[in-house]
């Protein structure tokens, strides 16, 4: 019998929580030699956790590309600044290995914006927005799932920051980090209740 969760959460039961951080080391990507190194190091793990951030548009008539993707181990968070570097030939040829599962959610908007970029086929990514229904859990954000899942909040605070800035803050790496890490520490968890 699987374990389940509370289907849905509130803000405000989320605003009570304390706020989650992310531990790990954190390594801004910004040279495609950088992007080989960071690229090596991925391809030794099974299982890693991904996300993307894109600069906000304020008008319907405005696209950006991707900024930012982060990919993240359990204790190591690469940013690679895609606004500087593009997409090297080390990070599509990571992006479509399935040597390595990717976890993310909502992943076909990254798919989307990605190929805006680059087009490629990305390989062996799984999405927690299909997973977490298993556990009884409604709320798909990455937020409410991480609430329900670890009583813990995910501050959206620099969601709508400007990730082509040439220096990332502090508080921006902080924050999309933990998204990345979020993602693959929510399919360990949930995982390990399967076994």
């Amino acid at each position: 019998m699987i374990q389940t969760f509370a289907p849905t959460i509130t803000k405000d039961d989320i605003n009570l929580m304390p706020i989650e951080k992310f531990e790990g080391r954190i390594i801004s990507i910004n040279t495609e030699k950088d992007a080989d190194k960071a690229c090596k190091y991925l391809a030794q793990y099974k299982i890693i956790g991904f996300d993307t951030e894109t600069r906000p548009n304020f008008r319907k008539d405005q696209h950006n590309l991707i900024s930012l993707m982060q990919i993240s181990t359990d204790d190591t968070c690469f940013l690679f600044r895609l606004n500087y570097i593009g997409m090297p030939h080390s990070l599509v040829s990571f992006l479509t290995s399935s040597a390595t599962m990717k976890i993310g959610l909502s992943l076909h908007d990254d798919f989307h914006a990605i190929n805006r970029r680059k087009e490629m086929e990305p390989a062996n990514f799984f999405d927690l927005q299909k997973y977490v229904g298993n556990f009884g859990i409604e709320d798909l954000s990455l937020q409410k799932v991480y609430a329900i899942l670890f009583g813990k909040k995910i501050s959206k605070g620099q969601r709508l920051s400007n990730w082509d800035a040439d220096v990332l803050n502090e508080q921006q790496c902080a924050y999309a980090a933990l998204d990345a890490w979020a993602c693959l520490h929510i399919y360990n968890f949930l995982k390990s209740l399967e076994s």
